[in-house]
């Protein structure tokens, strides 16, 4: 079996690991049911409690960067896929029948694992969207964004400009409901507006 596709195999199944899931198993509630039903850190915090939120943050992190930086020892691009190959785990975990987390945190990790100088970009975007939009998913997109756009920026090889396109889609298309949600609610207050 060749990195590349160990790589994938191992970021996938630690991805498709729901922290969150687990976190309120043991508190006997279900994140599914609860505020926004998302299974993910964000909602985790909303519903457990923060200190529970920044403990499944940090471990879904951990998802993306350990086998970023494990895999990327041995081959640059096979860091790549187990860093891609856990944010898919995270989304489409097996467990929950396909339906995962949003994949921020663990995209964070995989960017920090294989691009550690381009984590502190997509950081800074986060914090300062968040504070001007008090949006999580706005700050969370922005942020994913700046991988696929610091790579060019710095001349890097196409394959991991491509990696970082991958990232950012991923976490466009998983926060597609919440620009949905405020489309909606735009425009049903300008509708009651008239």
């Amino acid at each position: 079996m060749t990195a590349r596709v160990l790589a994938v195999l191992v970021g996938y199944l630690l991805g498709s690991v729901s922290f969150a899931m687990l976190a309120a198993r043991r508190s006997g509630t279900d994140l599914r049911t609860l505020g926004s039903g998302n299974p993910g850190a964000s909602n985790a915090g909303r519903v457990l409690g923060l200190r529970v939120g920044v403990a499944v943050a940090v471990l879904d992190v951990l998802k993306g960067l350990l086998p970023a930086v494990g895999f990327g020892l041995v081959e640059h691009e096979a860091g790549l896929l187990a860093g891609v190959a856990g944010v898919l785990g995270h989304v489409t975990t097996p467990w929950l029948r396909g339906h995962g987390g949003k994949g921020v945190a663990t995209a964070a990790g995989a960017i920090l694992g294989s691009h550690p100088l381009w984590a502190p970009v997509a950081l800074l975007v986060w914090l300062v969207v968040l504070f001007a939009t008090r949006w999580i998913a706005m700050a969370s997109v922005l942020a994913a964004v700046t991988a696929p756009v610091t790579a060019v920026v710095v001349g890097a090889p196409g394959v991991d400009v491509a990696w970082g396109a991958v990232i950012a889609a991923v976490i466009v298309v998983r926060h597609r409901s919440n620009f949905a949600r405020w489309w909606r609610t735009r425009q049903a207050a300008g509708a009651s507006g008239r």
